[in-house]
């Protein structure tokens, strides 16, 4: 009988070890994606087989927000659960240097280094999902688009990144190889360690050079070559997503593995350059802000497609809570893990800033808009950097590609959102 009794506590404690196990995390984040291209969320020509599947298997917000439709501002608000003006990283570059133009002999500008090294710091000195998932015993691997410097200054364990502008030897994953991801979560696996992967690569981003076999697929679907290649592009990232997700499967690790997809921001394809076109990156509008966000956790969460609100901001103090971290006060997401709340909210914000700063200390002196989504209505206001422009109403439901300004005839609307936006952040 006292065996019996010490073989039933045995796996009791089994049971409960297992149920304490804490899930890995694979962050996928696609690069200058539109929010409309997608199978699942209707496209007609792209196909996303991959994408398709992993939105059907999880909690998928079709109306997910980026704080800013820049990338740099963008993926540091995703890491640290931080709008850009709390975490201070609000524009892709410094300031240049007096007679330099912008993007013009980074490498050989002191000023532009100093200013980089600063905008370094700012990462320092926030929370980071992998620094505090570190203190839980995870080990975490950067790869792709990483723009503060070394991948230890985001408190990543293992990393590709060495310090320039953004990425180096990490735009190679994706493009040219997954095995650095493979190789890290089987070592992860052999040591029984938890594991956060940052999978951001510079997919479907330009240099939109697709393989031929892809390209060929698209070419006769538009009279745009540039398009096709685009297209092609938005496929050949869904396919490597198609290859890190059968990996976690052959490993045995997708159970309980919380896999998380956001677009840093989005973009719109000029039909007639390789550049993107108007309302998309780095503009105030839906096509630079609005992204799908999907949390799959085969173990714990039920496949849903929501039309709540959602933000990138969400997503760390998501995973910290799901990972048994309490979330720091700055962070103030709310966890897509709990759609009853994300129902509740009652608006999403953001700000959008110049490419270079105006200003690294000042993160209002860089502001260009500043935005709100309450409901279907989403109100836009400009900042010190857009003298000319004037506030913006948009029924985004009814007018998804923002063409019909409501602000004219809905002053009563206006001031209302106008209040909310203030009550977030006044842009001073």
């Amino acid at each position: 009988m006292r065996l019996l009794w010490i073989t039933v506590l045995l796996f009791c404690c089994r049971l409960a070890g297992a149920a304490e196990t804490p899930p890995n995390i694979v962050m996928i984040i696609s690069d200058d994606h539109a929010w409309t291209d997608y199978g699942f969320m209707g496209h007609k020509e792209i196909k996303t087989p991959h994408l398709d599947k992993l939105a059907a298997q999880s909690l998928t917000y079709r109306r997910g927000y980026v704080t800013s439709s820049l990338c740099c501002p963008s993926l540091a608000a995703i890491l640290t659960g931080l709008y850009p003006h709390q975490h201070r990283i609000t524009s892709n570059d410094p300031p240049p240097s007096a007679g330099v133009k912008p993007g013009a002999s980074r490498l050989k500008d002191p000023a532009f280094q100093t200013g980089r090294e600063r905008m370094n710091v700012f990462m320092d000195g926030v929370p980071s999902l992998p620094r505090l998932l570190g203190a839980k015993g995870y080990v975490s691997l950067q790869t792709g688009k990483w723009w503060q410097g070394n991948y230890k200054r985001g408190g990543f364990t293992e990393g590709m990144t060495l310090g320039q502008r953004h990425g180096d030897a990490g735009l190679d994953i994706g493009r040219k190889t997954m095995e650095p991801i493979y190789d890290f979560m089987s070592r992860a696996k052999k040591d029984g360690k938890p594991f956060l992967v940052w999978y951001a690569p510079l997919l479907p981003h330009d240099p939109h050079t697709p393989p031929q076999r892809l390209l060929d697929k698209y070419r006769d679907k538009t009279p745009s070559l540039h398009v096709a290649r685009y297209w092609a592009m938005v496929e050949w990232f869904d396919e490597t997503c198609g290859q890190l997700l059968d990996r976690l499967e052959s490993e045995g690790l997708a159970e309980n593995t919380i896999v998380v997809y956001v677009a840093d921001n989005g973009w719109i394809q000029s039909e007639d350059n390789s550049r993107y076109a108007p309302r998309s990156k780095q503009s105030q509008y839906d096509g630079g802000l609005r992204t799908p966000i999907m949390v799959r956790w085969p173990a714990k969460v039920k496949p849903v497609m929501s039309d709540a609100l959602a933000s990138s901001i969400d997503i760390a103090p998501t995973l910290l809570k799901a990972a048994g971290v309490e979330p720091p006060k700055e962070m103030s997401g709310l966890n897509l893990l709990e759609p009853e709340a994300l129902a509740k909210r009652d608006a999403v914000f953001g700000g959008c800033f110049t490419h270079n700063s105006m200003d690294l200390e000042v993160p209002a002196k860089s502001l260009r808009w500043r935005w709100c989504i309450r409901g279907n209505l989403k109100l836009i206001a400009p900042g010190p950097n857009e003298p000319e422009a004037k506030v913006e109403l948009y029924d985004v439901l009814a007018d998804p590609q923002e063409l019909k300004d409501l602000s004219g005839g809905r002053a009563a609307d206006v001031q209302v959102l106008r209040g909310v936006l203030d009550g977030w952040w006044r842009g001073e």
